[in-house]
């Protein structure tokens, strides 16, 4: 390993650098510190970059991209991830897909999750202790009333979640309250800051409450503003909103987490391979705010999907039916209303 290289590594793990060595960013910084490695970087970022542009690229180019990734070995760019409440959080994705990004063709592609395990985190961003269980409040959510209704009430307490709730609220309703059309783009970011700065405590209860009529049930599927957020006058295919969710890098790394801690598994008894039920609800979470945002399809059921159909699909109907059910036939995602109400 190169001297700069070496220096770097031994900086990070002395606090020489504001950011974890795993962080992508620090490692960036780090691999820029050394000669060689910026070169290889440098080639690795115009593969990318090629591919952005959706130049299809040559066998020859194709090795030496991968030749490239190999020369990293010795990096800390190799096994570096993001914090999904980091600031700089798409420069760090970008780093992240630049290193990692596939060089061949087809869906479900996308190699591991680019975010950090939940439990490796720093603790100061998010006590993940609590991810599988809310915080007690019996005394809100325990009788047979509207629990969703409750929740928002919950949420009312907090000055950060009443805030940004109603940031987002306002963002995904401005124009379609007079007849026109909401800018989606903005409700979808601003949902996602909703998501990523309020403490899960309040969030996890607005979107998991449990219902037991279809007022309370209404009121959980109107939680992400499905007018605006979610639904649109025509269904896209499917496939098109895979596309336009892997040109987006926090969409990309969103799909790429909830397809690692979600991924069903026919033996498991709770159908999630992981057996983490923790991953996997803040990896659905994740999904929320992005072009591939889900929702509940109504107001008397438990069942998620995705605004998108798989009519007229062609020769791509299996690839088509295999997006929607990694959401509607997710035995894990079936049952978690009930999980959560045990912890409520």
């Amino acid at each position: 390993m190169r001297l700069p290289l070496l220096l770097g590594l031994l900086l990070c793990r002395a606090g020489g650098l504001l950011a974890l060595p795993r962080d992508c960013i620090a490692a960036e910084k780090i691999c820029l510190m050394d000669p060689a490695c910026n070169a290889t970087y440098q080639a690795l970022e115009n593969c990318s970059l090629d591919k952005t542009r959706f130049l299809l690229l040559s066998p020859d180019a194709r090795a030496r991209c991968r030749d490239a990734k190999l020369d990293l070995r010795s990096s800390p760019l190799l096994h570096c991830k993001c914090h999904r409440r980091m600031r700089r959080q798409k420069h760090c994705l970008r780093i992240y897909w630049t290193v990692h990004s596939s060089f061949t063709h087809g869906y479900f592609n996308l190699e591991t999750s680019p975010y950090e395990d939940p439990a490796n985190e720093e603790p100061w961003k998010i006590d993940y202790n609590k991810l599988a269980a809310l915080v007690s409040g019996s005394h809100l959510a325990g009788d047979s009333g509207n629990a969703c209704l409750k929740a928002t009430h919950f949420c009312s307490l907090n000055k950060k979640c009443v805030h940004l709730r109603t940031y987002y609220a306002s963002g995904c309703t401005n124009g379609a309250e007079s007849g026109g059309t909401c800018d989606q783009r903005k409700c979808h970011k601003r949902l996602r800051q909703f998501f990523e700065k309020v403490p899960e405590d309040f969030t996890k209860r607005l979107l998991f409450c449990p219902c037991q009529d279809e007022l309370c049930g209404e009121r959980r599927r109107k939680t992400i503003v499905p007018e605006c957020s979610f639904q649109d006058s025509i269904k896209p295919n499917c496939l098109l909103l895979l596309d336009s969710c892997i040109k987006d890098h926090i969409c990309k790394s969103r799909l790429a987490d909830f397809q690692q801690n979600c991924q069903p598994a026919g033996l498991s008894p709770d159908g999630c391979s992981q057996h983490n039920h923790a991953a996997c609800l803040k990896a659905y979470m994740g999904m929320i705010g992005t072009a591939m945002t889900p929702n509940y399809v109504g107001n008397s059921s438990t069942k998620v999907s995705l605004w998108c159909t798989c009519e007229n699909s062609g020769n791509q109907q299996e690839e088509c039916d295999q997006i929607r059910s990694m959401f509607v036939s997710n035995k894990f995602l079936s049952h978690r209303d009930q999980d959560m109400a045990r912890h409520l």
